[in-house]
């Protein structure tokens, strides 16, 4: 059995102060750089994902440019490529990362599968390749892109695991909702500090 942690979006539009920061993220960066100082021989590989969006466009009406954003849909503009919110926040230690992924490069994307390596693989052939059957899944936001990653993951048929202590959600109600769903479809939540 091999297993793999993915990352999801610990970046600093994400995290507090940012353009959709959400409350706790500073503490999930520093919470899993913790974990991996502690757990991350017990992992094949590390892939953590970032928006990477075109600050040209609405990537796929992605961003609200015609109208103000209903924060499901259509977003103020984040994480645009190459700038300071984009960057991974300065807490997570991405020394232990062994593949990043971008995704949303002119479009909308949630998940980690949406993405890419600068080499150009995709999630789904990295897990294939290095024969991972179990995902843990830490990162932000619990009801977005932790969400969609995690139900890919398992559409994917890994055995996955979202880490509980180290995400972050918009929304207290909305991330619930997501981690009962995810539950539901068959991941496990384990209680992670």
């Amino acid at each position: 059995m091999s297993k793999a942690l993915f990352i999801i979006d610990v970046q600093n539009d994400f995290t507090e102060g940012g353009a959709l920061g959400v409350d706790g993220g500073a503490a999930v960066a520093a919470g899993v750089s913790r974990h991996l100082a502690e757990h991350g021989d017990e992992y094949a590989i590390v892939l953590a994902s970032r928006d990477w969006h075109e600050g040209h466009s609405d990537n796929g009406g992605h961003f609200a440019t015609e109208a103000e954003p209903d924060y499901v849909d259509t977003w103020p503009a984040h994480c645009v490529a190459g700038t300071r919110g984009a960057d991974y926040h300065p807490d997570l230690d991405t020394s232990r990362v062994d593949y990043h992924v971008l995704k949303g490069q002119g479009v909308p994307a949630y998940s980690i599968f949406e993405g890419r390596t600068d080499a150009g693989s995709t999630v789904h052939n990295l897990l294939d390749e290095h024969g991972i059957d179990t995902i843990d899944v830490v990162g932000i936001a619990t009801d977005y892109c932790v969400r969609a990653s995690a139900l890919d993951a398992i559409a994917h048929g890994q055995h996955v695991r979202v880490l509980t202590g180290l995400v972050a959600g918009v929304a207290p109600a909305s991330s619930d909702a997501a981690l009962a769903e995810l539950a539901h479809a068959g991941a496990e939540l384990v209680t992670a500090s």
